[in-house]
């Protein structure tokens, strides 16, 4: 439909055009609560060590199984801009932590219930969102006062954290080995800048294989290329590897431009082809002066220069992939060299050995013992493809969480614990706040709750009496009860090694409360009508009919 205004003496003026869907005030707030409200239910159900599984069926029929808040809402294809929004709140969650993708989504879906509750008791939105944010703030502080500082060399308080993130993943025994992985990952390409320390995990390759089980992951102090030796005379094994890192092709470039060689001579012909010939020579030869028995190559390498270079015993590999290239120059500390004429012995990587493996189906280059790597590798392996995926995702969330204590040290315990704390911090502090945000700040407190709760429940306990035993024990100051969820009662958190990172703590509420007050401010949606096809005219040459 298209929207009219009326001037004062009646003529009718066009607004929007035909086709436009417009829902405003309430209608438009309860319509955008309903959307978000409906994803964050979708995920609930896989919260925490006893949450349930997804299973996602894409368009082509590819199964995904997990109950990774970010893997569900990335599969399934959401419709509503509301919608929309929580899909991106939980993968904003997933890109600055790396853990917390669900628990962000169901608290940004309680916190509009509870808002929507308020909007029903007249409560203006403005007034709900300035009592949330105030709340936001005051959480926050929260979190810090109750936080645990922990030295960054401690392996056992990180393994913990480690094991407290894949606590709901599908990996059973092999949790302790990835944890100590992801660890020694994370400590290999952490750097020191400044007083503090920095981990990019992007420097930490993972490379899924099937086969063999979950025990047989392991990690690579080098990387490895998912390439083949280029020529079967090269050897397939170099120890003590000097590696020339190549963006340049090993091949005879043709001009850019149309030449014309006139040869009246048969001597003259051999004497052209004899040059292709011995520049590729002189290429391999000024390899061979600086040094290198291994070569990875960005570009292309000619079949005559792979002859040369199987001919000197050197093992090359080409088109590597530049991000594969740059992990590799963190790893063996070598330097890559754009013009041959430049490659000098000091610019050469080492590692104690370059192998290709035959990994199942494939081939692969192994580029491992590198003396102090800046970047490492993960070999996941597991019996199936769907085991692969779910250990990959285990060892993403490690490999986060440890990133997240190394960059900021310090803890919380898990359990719900610290949410009942926050919670009754709040609602102290909302008794000092004014008018109708007092009760917002209350809501705040109230949905903040809703975790807890949702452990319990998917745990198959009462949430009831498990919250009010929780919030009891920490009116008496014990801050460190929260939901054992395995013995089914509330108990010391420390007790179990359930511990969490403050960064992901602190994200998950700066998330929600942001995704929540966005949705809650808007009270006018106008939909543009969906574009429509031009109508074919008439006629059997498509020209100088009627149009339909």
């Amino acid at each position: 439909m298209a929207y009219l205004a009326q001037t004062a003496s009646g003529q009718p003026v066009l607004i929007l055009k035909e086709g436009t869907a417009r829902s405003r005030g309430r209608e438009a707030q309860r319509n955008n609560i309903m959307a978000a409200r409906v994803i964050a239910e979708a995920v609930r159900t896989t919260l925490g060590p006893r949450g349930m599984d997804k299973m996602l069926v894409d368009s082509l029929g590819d199964i995904t199984i997990t109950n990774d808040g970010a893997a569900i809402l990335k599969e399934i294809e959401v419709e509503h801009p509301a919608a929309k929004m929580m899909v991106e709140v939980a993968k904003a969650q997933d890109d600055m932590v790396g853990d917390g993708t669900t628990t962000v989504v169901v608290l940004a879906g309680e916190l509009l219930k509870k808002a929507e509750e308020l909007l029903d008791q007249n409560i203006h939105p403005t007034v709900i969102v300035s009592g949330y944010r105030k709340a936001a703030q005051k959480a926050v502080e929260v979190l810090d006062k109750i936080s645990v500082s922990v030295d960054v060399k401690d392996k056992e308080t990180l393994k913990k954290v480690a094991l407290t993130s894949m606590g709901s993943k599908a990996v059973g025994t092999a949790r302790s080995h990835f944890a100590e992985i992801a660890i020694e990952a994370v400590k290999q390409i952490a750097e020191k800048r400044g007083e503090s320390w920095v981990a990019d995990i992007d420097n930490i390759q993972i490379i899924k294989k099937e086969g063999e089980s979950l025990h047989d992951t392991e990690l690579v102090r080098g990387i490895i290329l998912d390439k083949e030796v280029v020529h079967a005379g090269m050897p397939k094994r170099v120890e003590n590897a000097k590696i020339a890192l190549l963006n340049c092709p090993l091949e005879i470039e043709k001009t850019e431009f149309s030449a014309e060689i006139r040869i009246r001579d048969p001597l003259q012909m051999r004497a052209f082809l004899d040059k292709e010939t011995q520049m590729l020579r002189e290429m391999v030869e000024k390899i061979k002066r600086a040094g290198a028995n291994v070569v990875i190559c960005q570009k292309g390498i000619d079949d005559m220069a792979q002859h040369f270079l199987a001919k000197e015993g050197i093992l090359a590999v080409r088109r590597a992939k530049e991000s594969d290239m740059e992990k590799l120059a963190k790893a063996t500390g070598g330097r890559i060299v754009t013009n041959l004429d430049d490659l000098k012995p000091e610019d050469l990587g080492y590692a104690e050995l370059v192998e290709e493996r035959k990994i199942g189906e494939d081939k692969m280059v192994f580029v491992e013992g590198c003396r102090d790597p800046r970047s490492v590798a993960i070999l996941v392996r597991g019996g199936s493809e769907r085991i692969v995926d779910e250990a990959e995702s285990s060892i993403h969330d490690a490999l986060c969480v440890v990133r997240d204590v190394v960059q900021e040290p310090k803890i919380l315990a898990g359990g719900g614990a610290p949410e009942i704390e926050v919670a009754r911090a709040i609602r102290e502090y909302a008794q000092s706040l004014p008018g109708r945000e007092q009760l917002a700040a209350q809501s705040f407190a109230d949905a903040i709750e809703v975790i807890p709760t949702v452990l319990a429940e998917n745990a198959g306990l009462d949430p009831i009496d498990i919250l009010s035993e929780l919030r009891a024990r920490h009116e008496k100051g014990e801050i460190y009860a929260g939901i054992d969820v395995n013995a089914g009662k509330v108990r010391d958190i420390r007790e179990i090694d359930v511990y969490e990172p403050l960064a992901v703590k602190k994200q998950i509420i700066k998330s929600a409360t942001e995704a929540a007050t966005m949705i809650l401010k808007i009270d006018d949606i106008i939909a543009a009508g969906k574009t429509k096809m031009p109508k074919t005219p008439k006629g059997p040459e498509g020209y100088g009919g009627e149009f339909e």
